[in-house]
């Protein structure tokens, strides 16, 4: 492959947002120049005042295959992360069937991701009741790290994890040296609130916030920390919802404990008391918490304390939404919204104060550093992947359905008006996405930490 460059007088890099160019040669960057510098006679895509970012990793999103890909599958979650301005994603080990709990599983979802990927992919293990003896070998084949639940999850198939069945499994993960991430929810608030709860109205978003009490994920966040502590883990704390726990984590990393924290899209652009009854399209565990809570969750990204964001990109068929019903207790859990998290971040973010390269770290440099992938990926900079993303910040839409390019065109997002548009996605060099169309066919690979 020839040199070629990227030019704007915007390129979101480590040392802050530059005029410069990108050069890429074989799919890599050769090197990050001042817009002087640009070699002679070599292909230049100049983009003028449009931003590049490095492209965006999501390690935490449920692609669903194999097994159920009428939910999402490869083909679909590639196409929406590209549209997205994702050139990484980090599978959920859950939804698919088999759940990837055993290297065979693994095997399975490598088959079934095999010529159908727009942008490239990783995946986690799984740590359920009783796979102990399977938790080095999916380290020793290839998975990024693992993750649990210690609430069910909402799906069979894949089991939550009680603390005995936790300390069990701990030596093994802390001997790979791999995150474990955490659903940090405990199941007997969450019991309590809803026995209480039995003769209410589930139509109402009210009875089901009430029903996912915070005390759920701060009793849940206070035992992870104490075994991170025990078992000197590396303990990730998967979509924080709840602000309470800020001030422990907070102490945790005080002291020296490797512990991170992701919170989501969802919860810090939408609050409470915007969302309408019935309207199931927002519920996602843990729920969305009120306005006061949000403020405080973009505090922590502030301080450092929430280390990324990722999008738990969780769909379904927008039957299992029940929004016929209207009932918050039968429908599905999850927030679907691959396609717009950059926007949606970037309204809320811009709005604060907060500036492009805030976004890389959260969203670029953050998770490739969590999937162990960050001397690849998350950076412009001299011999990453040339995974770009060109961005306009000062575009406003309003969010419809042509702007959701993933199975289900169905996410709570909708009708929104957000600030920042992807223009272009480039994969190692490649086009993937431009103004709504996916040239070229898949380029996308396992990335192999």
């Amino acid at each position: 492959m020839s040199l070629s460059a990227f030019l704007s007088r915007r390129v979101v890099t480590p040392e802050g947002i530059l005029a410069a160019a990108v050069l890429v040669e074989d799919g890599r960057i050769l090197d990050v120049v001042p817009p002087d510098q640009l070699p002679a006679q070599i292909s230049v895509k100049d983009l003028g005042a449009a931003a590049i970012l490095p492209g965006l990793v999501d390690s935490h999103l449920h692609v669903n295959e194999p097994g159920r890909t009428e939910w999402e599958g490869f083909r679909t979650a590639t196409r929406g992360a590209a549209a997205g301005g994702y050139t990484l994603l980090v599978d959920m080990p859950l939804n698919c069937l088999p759940a990837t709990t055993t290297v065979a599983a693994l095997e399975a979802k490598r088959k079934a991701a095999s010529g159908q990927c727009l942008v490239d992919w990783m995946a986690w293990g799984g740590v359920v009741s009783g796979n102990q003896r399977h938790i080095e070998s999916l380290a020793f084949a290839g998975v990024p790290g693992f993750k649990c639940f210690l609430i069910h999850p909402g799906i069979d198939g894949f089991t939550m994890v009680t603390e005995p069945e936790l300390r069990a499994a701990l030596p093994h993960v802390a001997r790979t040296g791999l995150p474990l991430l955490v659903h940090a929810e405990l199941p007997e608030p969450v019991d309590a609130a809803t026995r209480q709860l039995a003769s209410a109205d589930w139509s109402r978003y009210s009875t089901y916030l009430q029903s996912r009490p915070d005390e759920a994920e701060l009793s849940a966040i206070r035992l992870m920390i104490s075994l991170c502590r025990e078992f000197h883990f590396r303990l990730h704390i998967v979509h924080l919802a709840t602000s309470h726990a800020l001030g422990m984590l907070r102490s945790a990393k005080s002291e020296g404990l490797p512990v991170t924290v992701e919170t989501c899209p969802h919860y810090l652009h939408f609050s409470s008391d915007k969302i309408s009854d019935g309207h199931t399209l927002f519920k996602c565990a843990p729920p969305i918490r009120s306005r006061e809570n949000r403020e405080k969750l973009w505090q922590g990204l502030r301080e450092g304390v929430i280390d990324l964001v990722a999008t738990d990109h969780s769909p379904c068929p927008p039957e299992m939404k029940r929004l016929s019903e209207a009932n918050f207790q039968t429908a599905w859990g999850g927030i679907a919204g691959l396609s717009l998290a950059l926007p949606v971040m970037w309204t809320e973010a811009s709005a604060r104060g907060f500036t492009l390269a805030d976004i890389a770290r959260w969203m670029a440099e953050g998770p490739a550093r969590l999937a162990g992938c960050d001397l690849r990926k998350g950076r412009i900079a001299k011999g990453f992947d040339a995974d770009i993303v060109v961005f306009q910040p000062e575009a406003e839409f309003i969010a419809t359905e042509q702007h959701l390019h993933y199975r289900h065109r169905a996410s709570p997002y909708l009708a929104e008006t957000l600030r920042g548009l992807v223009k272009a996605t480039y994969l190692r060099g490649d086009c993937v996405f431009s103004d709504g169309e996916f040239p070229g066919g898949p380029r996308g690979r396992e990335f192999h930490r």
